[in-house]
């Protein structure tokens, strides 16, 4: 199993991250990350993600939970468990002042094999948290 996780201590209320977490459109405006996000970020819906890290590749992920604006996963995968990638945000607000954390973590039979592909996260994970953090403070 491979996880990444990221948290940061943010000066803004969680209605204000959850606003930018959830409006697809507005995402390479604040994520560096992100060269393109589209579909509606909504429990039960498939969003195409292009990503810094990968841009020739569309991974496409189910928003498959949603509990505004405390918790969000996205998640995809391979038939049979082979492979799961599932990404969890989470914000816990205390006095207008919320700690942002997500986390991804691979797991399946082909976790191992598939894993060596896949490009060190950890940096990009960082500069996600980080424009998440300077936008939602300069709003």
């Amino acid at each position: 199993m491979t996880t990444y996780s990221v948290t940061r201590t943010i000066a803004a209320p969680a209605d204000r991250l959850w606003a930018l977490l959830t409006s697809a459109p507005a995402y390479t405006d604040w994520n560096p990350t992100i060269v393109s996000l589209d579909g509606a970020i909504e429990e039960g819906n498939t969003i195409a993600l292009v990503s810094t890290l990968n841009p020739s590749r569309t991974f496409k992920l189910k928003v498959s939970h949603v509990n505004a604006p405390r918790s969000m996963v996205w998640s995809e995968g391979m038939p049979l468990g082979l492979f799961k990638g599932v990404r969890t945000f989470t914000l816990d607000e205390a006095d207008g002042v919320t700690t942002f954390g997500m986390e991804e973590v691979h797991s399946g039979l082909l976790e191992p094999l598939i894993s060596k592909s896949i490009p060190d996260m950890t940096e990009s994970f960082e500069e996600f948290a980080d424009g998440l953090k300077a936008a939602a403070e300069s709003a």
